[in-house]
């Protein structure tokens, strides 16, 4: 099996992978009172905080959505956080990775590329429910749902393999530059108020759109938006140019994981 197969076609390790994730995911809450209930209540507090901030403090108003209350705003940036949340979980854990588990690359026989698709994992499971919360609050405050929200799965299938790529890169130049990790939060702070995650990117300058457009997270917050709060169909050329895209940085970050992995024991 050559290291392409060993990176995007882990058939033989899929029990494995399922069981680190759940592991990851329950591993997060094991002692708190309510453990799992957290990954419910966070959300709904987190809509709570926006709602209250943005009706009750700024009297906000989205750009285009022809609604004045402010609750609107706090879907339309709760729905951006949930693309920004998810990147941030990947980009932030993904330098320790590999530091933080010394044991399976000395000791253990073990697929350590598997590791980038955990976080992926653990980060979609919590991006679900944040969905889902956000799902039954439009159920609730205007009376249903549009039909475009099946859409939201294949909104959200092109990133994937962005951020499995990303797992790859941050996590293999982490075990030899310990720097990154603290460099990385920096970035992922700059790149939520670079991504149009509190505004809309048509309420921008069209000479700034388009290198807004040149953000990765830029299109599929966009396109959740679309699908869950206006109601449009995705822009399917579009996703399907970003995903070829991701597929070929995935493909990147897989050859320069499997290049690096020699040297991770010598370093750990």
């Amino acid at each position: 099996m050559t290291f392409l197969q060993r990176s995007y076609i882990p058939i033989h390790s899929r029990s494995l992978l399922w069981q680190f994730a759940r592991r990851d995911v329950l591993g997060r809450y094991r002692g708190s009172l309510l453990g799992l209930a957290w990954t419910f209540l966070t959300p709904l507090l987190m809509l709570a905080v926006y709602s209250f901030v943005f009706v009750g403090v700024f009297r906000a108003s989205w750009p285009g959505t022809h609604r004045d209350s402010g609750i609107e705003f706090a879907l339309q940036v709760f729905a951006g956080l949930l693309v920004f949340n998810l990147f941030a979980e990947v980009a932030n854990r993904a330098p320790n990775l590999i530091v933080e588990q010394p044991n399976l690359v000395k000791k253990v026989i073990f697929p350590i590329e598997l590791l980038a698709w955990v976080t992926v994992l653990s980060g979609l499971f919590h991006l679900l429910i944040s969905a889902a919360t956000l799902l039954l609050v439009l159920l609730i405050a205007r009376g249903g749902l549009p039909i475009t929200a099946l859409a939201l799965p294949l909104v959200l299938l092109p990133f994937l393999p962005l951020l499995l790529g990303l797992g790859w890169f941050l996590s293999a130049i982490g075990v030899f530059v310990r720097d990154v990790s603290p460099v990385m939060s920096m970035i992922v702070s700059l790149i939520m108020f670079l991504s149009p995650v509190f505004y809309s990117v048509s309420s921008l300058n069209p000479n700034i759109q388009f290198w807004m457009m040149l953000n990765p997270l830029t299109l599929i917050i966009e396109q959740v938006r679309a699908v869950l709060l206006i109601g449009q169909w995705p822009a399917w050329g579009a996703l399907a140019l970003y995903g070829l895209v991701a597929c070929v940085f995935a493909l990147l970050g897989g050859v320069f994981f499997q290049l690096t992995r020699k040297g991770f024991a010598d370093v750990l």
